[in-house]
């Protein structure tokens, strides 16, 4: 991963400076820049959310930080 952070603001946000839920989305160091297949991991104190960063408003995935930290032990073991 990237250590460059990109904001995301909620939609569920204001611009009235009411509640606001931001976060932080990182680009896999691995994805390309030429449009190839791009991933980007935000993490919050529950859950590693995973998305297609080509598709920003799209679905994402979302796992434990232990299941997180256990794909990736596995996939640098691979």
């Amino acid at each position: 991963m990237s250590s460059e952070l990109v904001w995301f603001k909620s939609s569920y946000s204001s611009n009235e400076g009411g509640a606001c839920v931001e976060i932080a989305w990182r680009k896999s160091s691995h994805s390309s820049n030429e449009g190839g297949e791009c991933v980007e991991v935000a993490e919050t104190t529950s859950a590693v959310l995973v998305r297609d960063s080509k598709d920003k408003a799209g679905p994402h995935l979302a796992f434990t930080p232990a299941a997180w930290e256990a794909f990736l032990a596995f996939t640098r073991s691979a």
